[in-house]
């Protein structure tokens, strides 16, 4: 589908660097797969202290890469990389690590909510600076949730998620671009030729593709009618050349993941690998819901990659990692008398 979708944009190239990060994607994947648990425990905050880091050097002048007004990047030579999609991996690392040390004192106002709230602004403040509002927003949604799982009362979490929820919508107020966003997707067919071309060019192949699709290679909205077919928009090429029976597949494939892994973690009995799954699983699957949301007109138009298929190296090389994490925590799970496979 990269392929097709990239076919006026070199998708010899395209198809290339991402066959490099896909290597990459799965290496790392095997190696959080075997990974000692315990190793990665001890270097929480290490991990949380590099992302940072790396989101603070986006920022800077001459280090950070700017992409249509937004400075996401770091340039690696050929390859860009997100920070912002490594961060994922320190919160929940992080968060995981806390809420397991300080299981007695989850109820408190201190440390149940304030510390692990500096904790979640740290790293959703330096990713709206880029700005990313939609990363931001779905790393503080994971992270609540993730409190939430912990014990943090809800007579702490509602009010400041109400508080978070109105300083997020004064800001995409006072921003022309995503503002413009918003009401476009109130009335996507009368901004159709302007602000909602996107969605609407996303719509169409939806309509187009029907239940069967027009055939692999046949579709016509990846040649430059529709913008960023081959990253975030993705699913309606899938729609127009496979059609509905294929997006509905991945949509099932998706449930899946989330029923099976949400459902196996039930007979966790250690908090800290609990919640290192749970945030990956969170982050794979909100992703997911979010990218599909937004192209179907659900949900306004925001840039956020379909996990696993949408064109980047960075989130599917983060997908990997917390799919590979969630394999870890099962095997520990399988095998709670310690008699594991050598580790990594």
């Amino acid at each position: 589908m990269l392929f097709s979708a990239g076919a006026v944009r070199g998708a010899q190239s395209l198809l290339t660097k991402q066959f490099i990060w896909l290597g990459i994607s799965i290496f790392v994947g095997v190696y959080a797969a075997f990974m000692n648990l315990e190793w990665l425990k001890r270097r929480a905050w290490l991990i949380y202290g590099v992302s940072m880091l790396a989101l603070i050097l986006t920022l800077v002048p001459g280090l950070g890469v700017k992409v249509n007004g937004a400075q996401r990047w770091l340039g690696l030579g050929p390859l860009r990389v997100q920070p912002s999609e490594f961060a994922k991996i320190g919160l929940v690392v992080i968060l995981a690590v806390y809420f397991a040390a300080r299981q007695r004192e989850i109820k408190t106002f201190m440390w149940g909510f304030f510390v692990p709230s500096l904790i979640i602004g740290g790293c959703c403040g330096l990713i709206i600076l880029q700005p990313d509002f939609g990363t931001c927003f779905l790393c503080g949604a994971v992270a609540a949730t993730m409190m939430f799982q912990s014990g943090t009362s809800l007579r702490w979490l509602l009010p400041v998620a109400g508080l978070a929820v109105a300083a997020f919508s004064v800001l995409v107020y006072f921003d022309p671009v995503r503002i413009r966003r918003v009401t476009s997707f109130l009335d996507v067919e009368a901004n159709a030729g302007d602000s909602a071309y996107q969605l609407w060019q996303g719509m169409l192949a939806f309509g187009v593709g029907g239940v069967n699709g027009v055939g692999l290679g046949m579709g016509r909205q990846q040649m430059h009618f529709l913008p960023e077919a081959h990253t975030d928009f993705i699913f309606p090429v899938i729609g127009e050349e496979l059609g509905l029976i294929s997006t509905f597949s991945i949509l099932v494939c998706f449930t899946l993941l989330f029923l099976f892994v949400y459902w196996k973690l039930r007979l966790s009995t250690k908090l800290y690998e609990y919640q290192l799954a749970l945030g990956g699983l969170l982050f794979i699957s909100l992703q997911s819901i979010i990218n599909m949301g937004v192209v179907t007109g659900s949900l306004p138009t925001k840039g956020m990659s379909l996990p696993f298929i949408s064109y980047g190296g960075s989130n599917l090389m983060v997908t990997f990692i917390f799919l590979g994490l969630i394999i870890n925590v099962f095997r520990k799970m399988d095998n709670p008398q310690g008699l594991q496979p050598r580790e990594i």
